[in-house]
């Protein structure tokens, strides 16, 4: 094998997890308006994020995820292009409430609730785009 089909198989292998990535995401995303509710309140999220990634009463696993989340929200490079109808702008929001849905699996929802600092209304929109236990 020369160098150039290794180059070629790591290009389909780079395609491929990218569309496996995009399909994730189309089968995680919210929907109807409760995406834009996720959008309206990213900033509460993301103060709630960081101060759930620095609890250290929080499991490690949980904390590498959220900082991994944090990370990816930092970059400029996208998993979707902006240009893409739809998912272009919304995949930041997305790829963080599929991290929310498996951080309250592992530790429940009161943790989130008790670092919100937004309205309550706010955390009920968190809830509805996070597919999250209605907040009370």
């Amino acid at each position: 094998m020369d160098w150039r089909e290794l180059l070629v198989g790591l290009a389909v292998a780079v395609v491929a997890a990218w569309l496996a990535l995009f399909v994730a995401l189309l089968l995680v995303r919210p929907q109807g308006s409760v995406l834009r509710e996720a959008l309206r309140i990213l900033p509460d999220l993301l103060r709630l994020l960081k101060s759930l990634a620095t609890d250290r009463s929080l499991p490690r696993g949980v904390r590498v995820r959220l900082w991994l989340l944090l990370v990816y929200l930092a970059l400029p490079i996208d998993l979707v292009p902006d240009f893409v109808p739809v998912l272009g702008y919304a995949d930041d929001a997305i790829v963080a409430v599929a991290v929310l849905r498996a951080v309250v699996r592992r530790v429940g929802l009161e943790p989130l609730r008790d670092r919100w600092t937004g309205t309550p209304d706010g955390f009920a929109a968190l809830c509805r785009a996070a597919g999250l236990e209605a907040a009370r």
